[in-house]
């Protein structure tokens, strides 16, 4: 188990789903005294949600890590981290119900979270995903979750693994703009035309994009013009 004799852990975790859902990953990296990435684990979902992707990674890593050390969790998943933290005292309350009154989604995991948090100090910190000279234990695990949603095999330091390389579906994602034009053709009107991204953000399919690279309006905001292409098919 990762984390013993330590004062303190720093790690990072992150899932990704090529599709949302799709082909999935989790994977987690712990740092070393340095803050350099030193122990980690990736490895498949098959067909996943991002979501699910998200919170396999932070299971993971609560599983993977010495309960008597005090952890720091690096997240760039508002959805995992507002679970976890703030939503699930209500949810417990509430017989695992949402305020609305619906079955809270992916409960197993959160019901397992909850059960390794259980008597061990864990901090949680959001980091926002793919910034200039961002967190890099963050996009180690961004790196590692993208290649084992991918690869579609497991991956991590125990294993000899290389350290993960970026995500093989970024240059093509960049050539996606002639892509979209062909859906404006189809009818897509304004909303399918494409723009450059003024910040980095994440697309509805879980992988993020850059500043400056060209993205599209879907249903749930901006994102890659091919999955809006995919997402209006």
């Amino acid at each position: 188990m990762i984390g013993r004799m330590r004062e303190r852990v720093v790690a990072a975790c992150d899932g990704a789903s090529k599709g949302n859902p799709g082909p999935a990953g989790w994977a987690w990296v712990v740092a070393d005294a340095t803050e350099s990435p030193v122990h980690w684990e990736a490895g498949p979902l098959g067909r996943a949600t991002n979501n699910i992707a998200e919170l396999t990674a932070l299971e993971r890593l609560l599983a993977s890590t010495d309960p008597d050390v005090p952890l720091e969790v690096r997240m760039d998943s508002q959805y995992a981290m507002k679970a976890v933290t703030t939503w699930l005292p209500g949810w417990k309350r509430n017989g695992w119900k949402t305020s609305a009154g619906k079955p809270v989604a992916n409960r197993d995991l959160v019901v397992r979270i909850d059960e390794l948090l259980g008597g061990r100090s864990v901090e949680f910190r959001y980091v926002p995903a793919h910034q200039v000279d961002g967190d890099r234990l963050n996009d180690f695990a961004d790196r590692a979750a993208s290649r084992a949603a991918v690869a579609q095999e497991p991956a991590g330091s125990a294993l000899g693994s290389p350290e993960p390389p970026p995500a093989p579906d970024v240059p093509a994602a960049r050539k996606a703009p002639r892509r979209a034009s062909n859906t404006a053709r189809k009818g897509g009107g304004s909303s399918a035309r494409t723009i450059k991204a003024k910040f980095p953000g994440r697309c509805l399919c879980g992988r993020s994009y850059a500043a400056g690279e060209s993205i599209a309006k879907n249903d749930q905001g901006w994102g890659h013009p091919e999955c809006r292409t995919a997402a209006a098919g």
